[in-house]
């Protein structure tokens, strides 16, 4: 996890184990969301396109929503607005920052996981170079290894984690969650108006839980 050619809250690389865990194929879609929540929040409209402009906490409270729709145990505490997650349920929840970068990578330790040669990103995401400004439908671009979808571009993704610049020093090597604390949420991924460097699998990105311009994984 992490690099030591890309910037300093990226370093220094350590490894990291995680436990099994699964993670859907795609971006959360907006046909998906609306049916859940009732109201499609998005900047670029399509069914099919990833739900955007939703906050961390509007990402969580879908979450919610879908564990109970699926009989399952709800991940994240509602009351009094602490969002706590309880990761011995079985609902659902946003990935960690770890788990996502372990998807991501699929298995392998480039900068991208299809390696270094960005003549062959246009394959697999939709980004500054070639998105028209907007998202796009999911699953149109080549999967990463292990067949999931847009891990790169279209939208960025929100994890469950507290953003620390300095996390990776101290983070502990088996299943880290980051810190306890605080309103600054980890994003990963990219998205369409981002450039090539920003979609690396290391590439690290963070904003208030009120930023609206991502979207949601499910783990």
């Amino acid at each position: 996890m992490g690099s030591a050619k890309g910037a300093p809250d990226e370093a220094p690389p350590h490894r990291v184990w995680v436990d099994s865990f699964l993670l859907d194929k795609y971006e959360v879609v907006q046909e998906h969301y609306t049916k859940l929540v009732g109201a499609n929040p998005s900047s670029f409209k399509g069914p099919g396109r990833p739900v955007d402009t939703v906050t961390w906490t509007d990402a969580v409270l879908y979450c919610n929503l879908r564990s109970r729709a699926e009989g399952l145990e709800p991940c994240y505490q509602e009351e009094r607005g602490t969002w706590q997650c309880n990761f011995k349920a079985n609902g659902y929840r946003l990935p960690t920052e770890a788990e996502w970068e372990y998807a991501c990578r699929a298995g392998t330790e480039s900068e991208y996981y299809f390696g270094s040669d960005l003549r062959t990103l246009n394959k697999h995401a939709w980004y500054t170079d070639n998105s028209s400004k907007q998202t796009h439908a999911v699953g149109q671009k080549e999967p990463n290894p292990w067949g999931l979808c847009d891990m790169y571009g279209n939208v960025a993704e929100w994890c469950n984690d507290v953003y620390s610049e300095n996390y990776y020093k101290t983070s502990p090597p088996q299943n880290p969650r980051g810190p306890e604390k605080g309103e600054i949420k980890v994003l990963r991924g990219g998205g369409w108006q981002d450039r090539a460097d920003n979609l690396r699998s290391s590439w690290r990105a963070s904003d208030n839980c009120s930023f609206v311009d991502a979207c949601i994984m499910d783990s």
